[in-house]
């Protein structure tokens, strides 16, 4: 797999029936190894190895309706109290991200209230803070680190 602009981590894999899996420490479970799945699992490492974001306040892969309309969000982040904290948008390395990128990321924060949204292809990240009552993002260099709250 391509070397993306994240610090290495070691993943674990498995090959069966010709196709590669990579451990999903979030899930607990083997997934298919595709180039988005591959940003996914550095994405999360990350924020696990160094932003200290706790494993149990992480969420992958999980299914929201957005106007009707089934959706899956790639990585969420719950504050303590059950907020959503970040929102993270995935997408493989050859996917260039554009505004419709961020569109995508937007609509599922209509649902989410995330105060963070955070887009990857690996290579190139973006990370913004929303200004609700503005009702628009601002963009920042990174996302802050995880404070544990008292």
């Amino acid at each position: 797999m391509q070397k993306l602009n994240f610090p290495t981590y070691s993943f674990r894999f498995k090959n069966s029936e010709n196709k590669v899996s990579i451990f999903d420490a979030i899930r607990k479970k083997f997934v298919i190894l595709q180039p988005e799945e591959w940003v996914r699992q550095h994405c999360v490492s990350y924020l696990i190895e160094e932003k200290n974001y706790p494993k149990s306040l992480i969420n992958v892969e999980k299914e929201l309706i957005i106007n009707d309309l089934k959706k899956r969000y790639d990585i969420v982040i719950f504050n303590p109290d059950g907020s959503i904290h970040l929102i993270v948008e995935c997408k493989a390395p050859e996917i260039a991200i554009k505004q419709n990128t961020f569109d995508q990321v937007a609509r599922y924060n209509l649902a989410l209230n995330a105060t963070y949204l955070m887009v990857t292809n690996g290579l190139n990240h973006y990370y913004c803070q929303m200004d609700f009552d503005a009702e628009k993002y601002h963009f920042l260099k990174d996302i802050p680190d995880y404070k544990k709250q008292e």
